[in-house]
């Protein structure tokens, strides 16, 4: 998500559009099924999204229509709804005021419950953000045609899961935390122009030339207009960031609690040789995402570093494809091994995580057939064992090779001469934050928000399938 706001008289008024078009393309990785972008000009709020990556949906023509001194931006990664059009972000709805437009990260875990209050129909769209906005737009003061802080002091302590939130009326930008924090969201300064920036990572405040602030607290509503910055507790706060940003999610680019996730990453790497030690020829990632902790692995171990995979930089990240099928499609266009780097050597392969193993399959069979000599992986997580409800979608545990499997029988599984992943401990001590103030439900299966049988599953608000 991003949200920008500059002075109504400013001369990057008729670049707010494009801030955000940059702002959204820095936060791709977060999410590739679709893209879109509000503005308002002070009057009216115009939408534009679609399917498809950012540089996909929005070209010079239609930014330049997008014309208006606020912007919220949203790329789409589904976790409640399937990838539609009417599911795609920024949502809209009008108000007695005028409208609102909302882009949301994370994923609630009580939709039916709030579902529930609305009236048959009203629902355009088969996500939790949808039911969130339809809710806002009549909730409280704001059906009245009063400001949205008030509807949504009422409502957001009666959304329960992980909701970080940008959206904007026709004169101000508002961001939202859930009161555990579980997914980031930072404000910036734009000093020169006077503006504020709202995004869900420091890296996307760095690309459009932002000052990072602070991070918007759990539990804290914000609004942002000429006035300035105001900030309320709607909640309070409950502290419980995800881990698994720490993992994959975030860019190494990117500050989460005051430290880089880069140099969480490379300590992760250092961790993991120290506990899971080999004699071996070199030491190589699985790029992107595992290149940090291999370099750590590498320093740690004094096995040298090397290249040892080819990534195509035009696929994008195979874990977040909705579909098995395109996954397993896309990790054979997505590496390709250096044979000439490779063969003959024994190799310590470092990567993030291991969810469904399909990966990792794939790159060791590939190894073996350019002539490694024996195949050791290691991995900077613990075994994702459990579902995930607040925002990334491994849903069951039979979607989790770690939550059937053992250690060993993933080795035998993914064909690995060894395996070894980090302790929990060691990767909460990298992160250098309080193990209290983590959600780690993923590896140890402790929900720091209850999640009840029947608000399980991606497709809740769906006509049930056949």
């Amino acid at each position: 998500m991003f949200g920008v706001w500059v002075r109504p008289d400013s001369a990057a008024r008729a670049e707010v559009s494009k801030l955000a078009y940059y702002g959204l393309y820095a936060l791709q990785h977060r999410g590739q099924e679709s893209a879109g972008i509000a503005v308002s000009d002070g009057s009216r709020i115009v939408v534009f999204k679609d399917m498809g990556l950012v540089s996909q949906v929005f070209d010079e023509s239609v930014l330049n229509t997008l014309r208006g001194h606020i912007a919220v931006g949203h790329c789409r990664y589904s976790t409640t709804g399937s990838p539609t059009w009417e599911n795609a972000q920024p949502t809209f709805r009008s108000t007695e005021a005028g409208g609102l437009a909302l882009a949301h990260n994370g994923n609630l875990i009580n939709t039916p419950e709030l579902a529930a209050r609305l009236e048959p129909g009203v629902l355009t769209a088969t996500t939790d953000t949808e039911v969130l906005t339809a809710l806002l737009a009549t909730h409280g003061t704001l059906a009245d045609g009063s400001d949205p802080v008030g509807a949504a002091r009422q409502l957001l302590p009666d959304a329960r899961g992980a909701y970080s939130l940008v959206f904007m009326d026709e004169q101000t930008l508002y961001a939202a935390r859930d009161p555990e924090g579980v997914r980031p969201l930072v404000l910036g300064r734009l000093e020169d122009l006077g503006g504020w920036v709202v995004a869900s990572e420091t890296a996307a405040l760095d690309i459009v030339g932002a000052a990072f602030v602070r991070e918007i607290e759990p539990g804290e509503l914000v609004a942002i207009d000429g006035e300035g910055v105001r900030s309320e507790r709607f909640a309070e706060p409950r502290p419980k960031g995800c881990l698994f940003e720490y993992v994959y999610l975030a860019r190494p680019d990117t500050t989460i609690a005051g430290r880089s996730v880069q140099a969480t990453r490379v300590e992760v790497g250092r961790r993991l040789a120290r506990e899971h030690p080999v004699e071996a020829d070199l030491v190589i990632p699985t790029p992107e995402s595992g290149t940090p902790a291999a370099i750590g692995y590498a320093e740690a171990s004094g096995i040298p570093y090397g290249q040892g995979l080819v990534k195509n930089s035009y696929v994008g990240r195979t874990f977040i494809q909705p579909s098995q099928t395109i996954r397993q499609l896309g990790i054979r266009l997505k590496l390709n091994p250096l044979r000439e780097a490779i063969e003959g050597k024994r190799l310590v392969v470092v990567d993030d995580s291991i969810v469904r193993g399909n990966t990792q399959r794939a790159i060791v069979a590939m190894l073996r057939d350019a002539g490694a000599a024996e195949v050791h992986v290691r991995i900077s997580s613990p075994p994702v064992a459990w579902p995930c409800f607040y925002g990334i979608d491994f849903a069951t545990r039979a979607e989790l090779i770690a939550g059937n499997l053992s250690v060993e029988e993933i080795r035998d599984s993914i064909g690995a001469d060894s395996l070894g992943y980090i302790s929990l401990d060691a990767l909460i001590a990298s992160s250098q934050v309080p193990k209290d103030r983590l959600c780690r439900a993923c590896f140890d299966g402790v929900y720091p928000i209850p999640v009840d049988e029947d608000a399980r599953g991606k497709h809740l608000l769906e006509p049930s399938r056949s």
